[in-house]
This record gives C-alpha cells, sequence and structure tokens, in this order.
C-alpha cells in the first residue's frame, strides 16, 4: 500500500534535515485583502447612499412669465370711500401670486385660488389712488399689468382729485415691507422688514402670521426694524401688518409667505429588503473570516515554536 502511494519511511541518519513550512505571507496578504473587502460591503450595506434608499430631487424650470394678466373687477372705478383699508378683488391665472400697487406704492400681495380669484385689503393714500394688479410666477417673473382702478379717499376736508404722492413728513400713517417672502422652510425663522411711515410717535404694530400666531411690537420711533417668525409647516400664509400711533391713526397692510416643504422621500421597499438581507448574509460571514485568521495565526506560532524545540534539541555530532 505505501508503494502504490510512493510513501516510504526516511532512514535515521542522525542529520538534521531541512525543516519545511508554510509560506504564511501570501496567506496574510489574502486575508487582509478579504477583510478589506468585507468591511467595506459590510459598511456599504449598513449605510447605503442616497441613490439605494431614497429619492430627493428638487429645482427649477425655466419657463415663460404668465401670458394672462389679472383684472380689477371689485370696487367700481372712480369710487370715493372715507374709510381704509378697501378690499380690492378681481380675476387673475391660478397659481400665480397678485401684487396691488398704489399709486406704483406696494400695497399688499395674496396667492391666486384654485377659482382663479383674489382678494385683498390695502390701506388707501388719502386723495387719489391708481390701483393696478400684477402677478408673478414661482420665478418671481411679471405678467402684465391689469386695468387701472381708482378710488379717491376722502378724509375731511374733501381732498382734492389729483394724485396724492407719497411724502415721508406727512401725517398719514403708512406701513412698507417687501412685497412677498419666498425660500423659507419649517421651523426656519422668516425675518421681515418693517418700516413705519410718518404718523406720530409712539407706535405699536401688531404682526398676524397667518398661522393663529401674532405678535405686537411697540415702537418709539419710525426707524426700520426686522420681526421674525417660524412657521411649522409649509404651505402659503398670509401676513397682516397693522399699526397705531398716538394719535390713534391706523396702517395696514397685507402680504404673502411662501413656506417650502421639504422634498419628499420616497423609501423602496423592495431596496430596504434588499439591503437587510445583503447586511445579514455578510454579518454571517464575519465569524468565519475570524476563524480562518485565527487558524491561520495559530499555525505560525505552533510552527515558530516546534522550529526552536527543534533547534534546541539538536545533538552534536563528532567528526
Amino acid at each position: 500500500m505505501l508503494n502504490w502511494f510512493k510513501l516510504s519511511h526516511h532512514s535515521h541518519s542522525l542529520k538534521l534535515r531541512s525543516h519545511e513550512h508554510t509560506s504564511y505571507a501570501p496567506l496574510l496578504i489574502l486575508l487582509l485583502v478579504v477583510g478589506f473587502v468585507l468591511t467595506t460591503f459590510t459598511t456599504f450595506a449598513s449605510h447605503p447612499g442616497p441613490e439605494s434608499g431614497s429619492i430627493g430631487l428638487s429645482g427649477t424650470m425655466p419657463a415663460n412669465p404668465p401670458e394672462i394678466a389679472a383684472t380689477i373687477v371689485s370696487p367700481a372705478n372712480n369710487t370715493r370711500v372715507t374709510s381704509s383699508p378697501q378690499a380690492i378683488s378681481g380675476s387673475c391665472p391660478a397659481g400665480t401670486l397678485v401684487q396691488l400697487f398704489k399709486n406704483d406704492i406696494f400695497a399688499g400681495s395674496a396667492p391666486c385660488s384654485n377659482a382663479g380669484a383674489y382678494t385683498i385689503d390695502i390701506d388707501l393714500l388719502i386723495g387719489q389712488n391708481s390701483i393696478i394688479a400684477r402677478v408673478y410666477d414661482a420665478l418671481n417673473q411679471a405678467g402684465p399689468d391689469s386695468n387701472v382702478l381708482n378710488i379717491y379717499y376722502d378724509v375731511l376736508p374733501l381732498q382734492s382729485t389729483s394724485i396724492t404722492p407719497l411724502i415721508f413728513s406727512s401725517s398719514q400713517l403708512l406701513l412698507n415691507t417687501d412685497s412677498v417672502f419666498r425660500g423659507t422652510f419649517p421651523e426656519h425663522d422668516l425675518n421681515v422688514p418693517i418700516n413705519i411711515i410718518g404718523g406720530t410717535p409712539p407706535y405699536a404694530v401688531n404682526i398676524q402670521w397667518g398661522d393663529s400666531e401674532n405678535k405686537v411690537v411697540p415702537r418709539n420711533d419710525n426707524i426700520a426694524f426686522n420681526v421674525s417668525h417660524a412657521y411649522k409647516k409649509a404651505g402659503t400664509y398670509q401676513i397682516t401688518l397693522q399699526a397705531t400711533d398716538a394719535t390713534d391713526r391706523v396702517a395696514f397692510l397685507s402680504v404673502a409667505a411662501i413656506v417650502n416643504g421639504q422634498p419628499d422621500t420616497i423609501v423602496s421597499s423592495t431596496d430596504n429588503t434588499a439591503n437587510s438581507g445583503l447586511t445579514s448574509n455578510l454579518v454571517a460571514l464575519w465569524p468565519l473570516y475570524i476563524s480562518a485568521l485565527a487558524i491561520v495565526v495559530s499555525f505560525w506560532l505552533g510552527e515558530v515554536r516546534e522550529k526552536k524545540i527543534i533547534q534546541h534539541h539538536t545533538p552534536v555530532l563528532g567528526h
């Protein structure tokens, strides 16, 4: 049987034969490569990138400005009134933002409803107010102007019919701010600059944020100031500013605030299941890898120990 396998016993010559041992350097390099690959894939499977677990896209597509103008249908042209503010209403392209201007001064803004209509309460200047409506799209591109509506705000004694310019030293109390507030997100502060024009100090400014929250700011002067507010949800809100002065004059301004929503995350249940299964399989390979590494290290330590023992007990032969 031994001859069939070409095996035979060595004769004992009392000479030290060369010791053959396993080459551990290639095994060590192989184990290191396997460990690196295993670590990389395990990390990837347990922390997938956005492309494998979710999709979140946001962007702006260029488009033409609105081509349809808003209209002003109420009140009637050349109406005379003795109170302010007054409600201005009309039609507009759905999905746009409507801004009103009185004598080329910003007067208020509001989103156009899905039915293609708007209503905005605006404060009037004493005398003639030439009002136009202008629509803006989501890129803040302006559409054509509406028809001109003339309203006369009569305060005793009766004012002349000429257009009353904005005079900063006049006694009429006015408010001014940005025409619209865009780009903020839920739980982020929205800063609103406010200018008080005219009137007699001290002032009190009541800010209604459109989400059942309001804030009253006392002011001893008409220096511009800022107020801030954080909305909890995305949406379009109507901010209403109302100021009173020491002589009980009242100013009013209403503007729109657009709070953006966070991009929706679309999670694939198939991808989640696949990642979970891959992670489980890779975790199961780690004990095998550690066992293989321990076996190789044990054999190497054993050979080192055996070699030392053989060298220590080698007989000294005479010549």
